[in-house]
């Protein structure tokens, strides 16, 4: 299915206020499953400079991503891309070896929105949003303390990043 058609079935749900529906359109059109995924919930409105999305559940279990209601009102490649993130989450909380420590969880699941291996299917976003997703990725690279076992388990992921990074400019 081409991408005009995918943001007009995504623009029929939403305007039915099927927001949910939607999102598990979405996650099996871009071969986006995972069987620990519970489910979607909604959560309150996102403002235009800040989307929320979380993935909950305890250790070893069904974990559900909570969204926004209007979440479908932003650019559909970001809205893939966020979610996508979260799925990473579902993984890394539901299978083990778990990944416990949040750093790490947030290092690899911000690597997963620029270089897409785990979920290959995509859709680009803006290079400024590529841009953000590593400074926020290299924010949790820099908690990880300088010389960390975490840091030198991740500099070459950090060092890929940085590269593909310039390579926008």
């Amino acid at each position: 299915m081409n991408y005009k058609k995918v943001k007009s079935k995504i623009k029929a749900y939403h305007n039915d206020g099927k927001t949910i529906e939607a999102a598990e359109w979405l996650l099996k059109m871009f071969d986006i499953q995972d069987h620990n995924l519970k489910g979607f919930a909604l959560r309150e409105k996102a403002e235009p400079n800040y989307i929320l999305l979380t993935a909950e559940g305890d250790f070893g279990e069904q974990q559900v991503i909570r969204i926004p209601e209007n979440i479908f009102q932003f650019s559909l490649p970001l809205v893939l891309t966020l979610i996508t993130h979260e799925m990473v989450h579902v993984r890394q909380k539901s299978r083990k070896p778990y990944v416990e420590d949040r750093l790490e969880r947030e290092w690899q699941a911000y690597y997963e929105m620029l270089f897409h291996k785990i979920f290959p299917n995509y859709l680009e976003v803006s290079n400024f949003h590529k841009r953000f997703f590593a400074k926020k990725a290299y924010d949790y690279y820099r908690r990880m303390g300088e010389g960390s076992e975490l840091q030198l388990k991740y500099a070459d992921q950090k060092k890929e990043m940085e590269d593909f990074i310039a390579s926008l400019d």
